[in-house]
């Protein structure tokens, strides 16, 4: 039997203009159905966008390898025209949005740190108080 490849975890950050940060919430309240399939079809999971009231995105998915989930999104027509319209909305970005973010790097992780956790540690009681 064949195990699934560990998904990685990517969080990334970029700016929107404040100017046009309502306009960006509304283009993400209803995102094209071609691109939602697109995203999943190349290996874009869990991916989830917050923003602030200033601008501040933060964008977090799932995938198995990052590479080939940006080049499966490079190969696809729909992309091409979603980062063409979306570019525009972000301060001081060179390149299009899927490729230009800042990626940040993971420093915690709950489940994998319980699941490193030796099994007389995670099932001990605590002791008693005198």
């Amino acid at each position: 039997m064949t195990s699934a490849r560990p998904l990685h975890r990517v969080c990334f950050q970029l700016q929107v203009k404040p100017e046009r940060l309502a306009e960006y919430r509304e283009r993400h309240a209803a995102v094209w159905p071609d691109m939602l399939r697109a995203l999943a079809d190349t290996g874009w999971h869990n991916y989830s966008l917050f923003v602030r009231d200033d601008g501040l995105l933060i964008g977090y998915f799932e995938t198995a390898s990052l590479e080939a989930a940006q080049a499966g999104m490079a190969e696809t027509e729909v992309n091409a025209r979603w980062q063409a319209e979306m570019g525009d909305f972000f301060v001081d970005l060179d390149l299009p949005p899927d490729q230009g973010f800042l990626q940040l790097t993971e420093v915690f992780h709950l489940e994998d740190q319980l699941a490193a956790l030796p099994t007389a540690t995670a099932a001990a009681e605590p002791e008693p108080l005198p």
